[in-house]
């Protein structure tokens, strides 16, 4: 069994057969944070605080250069967690984070003695040729003999990474995509994340996957609010793949 909490922002609690992850902690109060060339602006906090999380197995990190997806709250829950796994970018900032490449896996054990294997799959955090501007980010697939695969997207904006990511995993159960559509006026205020309309392709891509969004509530920047990721999923005729929760609420897959 998967339990998916959202905490809000990029922040879930995922319990996969009893192995704890977070995503991306981000715990800070609302406010502005600065960031090279402007400001993002926080405009909700977290539905659950750091302090009453549970023991945690491991923090997956997206990447932790963006204050969106690693605040000051949320690096300070780092030292808390058995594993904490990231980009390399992560790790030459934070010396507790093992780096791991894409398609790079680690195998672990949690506090309960199951057993899950992490690898890190690639994403790309806006157009094509945006890394030098937005820096290296990545993806996971948790696959866990108990409570299936979990696939964490990451700030993604690549379709055809997920391509390449359902052909090596092909029985992702559970999606955990970042959306929201966050735009800072980059690449011509391209997307950063995904889209509504990109979350349904990402959705049919992973057939089999029940899709639970995060990333689309509690900062400005997210262009796309959750109604407009209901509507296009509506749309597409798979609105009853959503797992749909408000903040501090969860969703189970058995």
């Amino acid at each position: 069994m998967t339990k998916i909490t959202l905490i809000g922002g990029p922040t879930a609690l995922i319990d996969i057969d009893g192995f704890t992850v977070v995503t991306d902690p981000t715990f800070d109060a609302p406010g502005e944070y600065p960031i090279p060339g402007g400001v993002l602006v926080k405009q909700s906090g977290p539905a659950i605080a750091a302090s009453d999380l549970p023991g945690l197995d491991a923090i997956v990190l997206s990447h932790s250069h963006h204050p969106d997806n690693l605040d000051t709250s949320g690096a300070a829950l780092l030292p808390s967690a058995a594993n904490v796994l990231g980009t390399s970018m992560a790790a030459d900032q934070f010396s507790l984070v093992t780096a791991l490449e894409p398609w790079q896996s680690v195998s672990l054990t949690g506090a309960n003695g199951k057993d899950v294997t992490i690898t890190a799959v690639p994403a790309r955090h806006g157009p094509v040729g945006c890394e030098e501007i937005t820096g290296i980010v990545t993806g996971f697939v948790i696959e866990s003999a108990g409570a299936g695969t979990v696939y964490i997207s990451g700030d993604n904006a690549a379709l055809e990474l997920v391509d390449e990511i359902a052909a090596r995993f092909p029985n992702v159960s559970v999606a955990v995509l970042f959306t929201g559509a966050a735009r800072v006026g980059l690449f011509d205020n391209a997307p950063l994340t995904l889209t509504a309309e990109m979350a349904v392709e990402a959705a049919k891509k992973l057939s089999g996957a029940s899709i639970f969004p995060v990333h689309s509530e509690g900062w400005a920047h997210f262009s796309e609010d959750r109604k407009l990721l209901v509507s296009a999923f509506e749309a597409a005729g798979i609105a009853d793949r959503l797992l749909l929760v408000d903040p501090g609420e969860s969703a189970t897959v058995a």
